[in-house]
């Protein structure tokens, strides 16, 4: 059974995507990115922007009947090499003993200039 999980984020229905779409027992979240949804705020600092993604991605999971426990796979995008190592221990602090399957990439740039990480993941439900 397919199930599509929405924020209210204005971009999912502008520009056509679920924020999560549950498939069976796996929950495939999109790309994130660091946007308080309540304010529409992104901070300036990328460690900040990945506090707010995970805060994101976290509420979307429980809504999907899962949790950042289950996650298997993370992908990190960052628009700067100098934003790997925050990000990257916001990561581990999150991850730490779930350790999923991972990678990180540095991308020429992202939607919008203020972007500066956007994370995707795989969970598993249950």
């Amino acid at each position: 059974m397919r199930h599509l999980i929405t924020t209210g984020s204005p971009f999912e229905t502008t520009f056509g995507y679920s924020r999560a779409v549950v498939d069976g027992d796996l929950v495939f979240v999109s790309g994130t990115t660091g946007y308080d949804y309540a304010t529409m705020i992104m901070p300036d600092d990328a460690a900040d922007q990945t506090r707010n993604i995970f805060q994101t991605i976290a509420g979307v999971l429980v809504d999907a009947g899962s949790s950042l426990d289950q996650v298997v796979r993370a992908q990190y995008f960052v628009t700067d090499r100098t934003f790997c190592e925050p990000v990257l221990r916001v990561c581990g602090a999150v991850f730490g003993s779930i350790r999923p399957a991972a990678g990180i990439y540095v991308v020429a740039g992202l939607l919008k200039p203020e972007m500066k990480v956007e994370i995707e993941v795989t969970a598993r439900r249950g």
